[in-house]
């Protein structure tokens, strides 16, 4: 019997664990390297499957000698070790194809600059809630590693950031959804927005004749390029402004199948979550639910976390946090979704932004703003002249104390940040949290 292929997985987080599971249960002898420390959860984790594991460094020999390499999505191509591993001709791939080679369940893989989280969880509840045996994954949850290497789901549902689609060779996606694309993460990709929208079309990987394809009509950068592509499949269109094959109307989501329904009957509200609905409405048509099994789906589906999610009302004051909203457009669809005077808690580490965007939205909407971060000085010099009042904060119970003094009944305080968490929070998350915290203390 010849020694054992090593397997060697770089970065210890969610995907990297799962895919340090996937490999010892396949029978790879595996070695996790982070260069960082790894959280005692997934310590344990590793331990208790038998997997040899390094923190604070690689050792770069040893990894050099691998004979497959998983790394994080978190990791850019060109990092020093990475550029050594390909020059070796040591493959790279995502936890996602890793996975993907170990699994004959059907995929269906969401992708998309706004709104992938929603619609993940949104086609993931109405497969679930019609009976589907369905996982949910990718960029969400447990890692799609960790599901292959411990349930036997026939249906997985993935949320695909650009990152994790990079690292992809062989997997296929069965159904495959494209939302949107607006400039986003361009330092990854030499500040070039075709490398990035061709990372997004990898979504399209493989397709055959058998492969079905979703996407916005209304979405000027994807229908550009779809065309180029030279798509082996089936396509359907959803469109919040045109008659497609899935599109709204008179305040109803509607399909060229005969499906109906008042978007009164939804909790999510906006025009981007009936875009979403619509695309989930499409991946449900041809997974077979039925007509009735949607509505209900559709019906019985909440806000996620972090996402336009209501926090309370407080004596009439609405409280919304949206710490996901990291980038404009996600601020713009929240915007353009209230219809109460907003007081808007903003900021953090700005990615670029370019605030002209929701310049009319922010006229129109917002009465107040508090900058939550601790450099304000771009959203100073683009909105201090724009609303009534302006305040600065440098914790969440802060901008809340600030936001309420500012709120009237009848007002919402919007936490939808347009810019990354890492000034002042461990992530998107815990913003979020630390502002619901502060709310439910109110």
């Amino acid at each position: 019997m010849g020694a054992r292929q090593l397997l060697v997985v770089l970065g210890g987080g969610e995907s990297g664990v799962g895919a340090a599971v996937l490999g010892v249960k396949k029978g790879y002898e595996v070695l996790l390297s982070d260069s960082g420390e790894l959280k005692q959860n997934y310590k344990d984790v590793l331990l208790n499957n038998k997997v040899e594991l390094e923190e604070g460094g690689h050792s770069e020999g040893r990894i050099l000698s691998a004979d497959l390499v998983v790394k994080s999505p978190g990791i850019p191509d060109t990092a020093t070790l990475i550029v050594k591993l390909k020059e070796k001709g040591i493959e790279v791939i995502s936890e996602i194809e890793f996975a993907s080679r170990y699994t004959n369940a059907t995929l269906i893989g969401i992708t998309g600059s706004n709104g992938k989280t929603t619609t993940t969880s949104l086609i993931h509840h109405l497969l679930k809630s019609a009976g589907l045996n369905v996982g949910l994954a990718g960029n969400i949850g447990k890692s799609f590693a960790m599901q292959v290497a411990q349930n036997d789901f026939d249906t997985y549902v993935l949320e695909l950031s650009s990152f994790q689609l990079d690292g992809i060779v062989e997997a296929r996606f069965d159904v495959a959804v494209l939302l949107n694309i607006t400039p986003d993460h361009l330092d990854r990709y030499d500040y070039d927005l075709q490398k990035y929208v061709d990372s997004k079309f990898k979504i399209l990987n493989k397709a055959n004749t058998n492969s079905f394809f979703v996407c916005s009509a209304d979405d000027a950068i994807v229908n550009a390029n779809y065309a180029s592509k030279n798509y082996k499949g089936r396509v359907k269109k959803f469109s919040v402004d045109k008659q497609v094959a899935a599109f709204f109307e008179d305040g109803k989501l509607v399909s060229d199948k005969g499906f109906k329904m008042g978007v009164n009957d939804l909790e999510i509200k906006g025009k981007h979550n009936y875009a979403n609905a619509l695309a989930a409405i499409l991946v449900a048509e041809e997974m077979g639910l039925s007509q009735p099994q949607m509505a209900r789906g559709l019906a019985s589906f909440t806000t996620i976390e972090h996402r336009l999610e209501k926090v309370r009302d407080v004596e009439g004051v609405e409280y919304i946090n949206d710490s996901k909203a990291t980038n404009v457009d996600a601020v713009y669809y929240a915007l353009d979704a209230m219809t109460k005077p907003v007081v808007w808690v903003v900021g953090g580490v700005d990615k670029g932004n370019d605030y002209n965007l929701i310049m009319p939205l922010v006229k129109e909407k917002v009465k107040a703003i508090v900058c939550l971060g601790k450099d304000n000085s771009k959203l100073k010099t683009a909105f201090e002249q724009v609303v009534e009042g302006f305040e600065e904060a440098t914790s969440a119970q802060e901008a809340v104390e600030k936001a309420t003094r500012l709120a009237m009944k009848g007002d919402v305080v919007l936490l939808s940040p347009a810019c990354a968490s890492f000034d002042l929070f461990k992530s998107y998350e815990d913003r979020g949290k630390q502002f619901k915290q502060t709310i439910n203390n109110l």
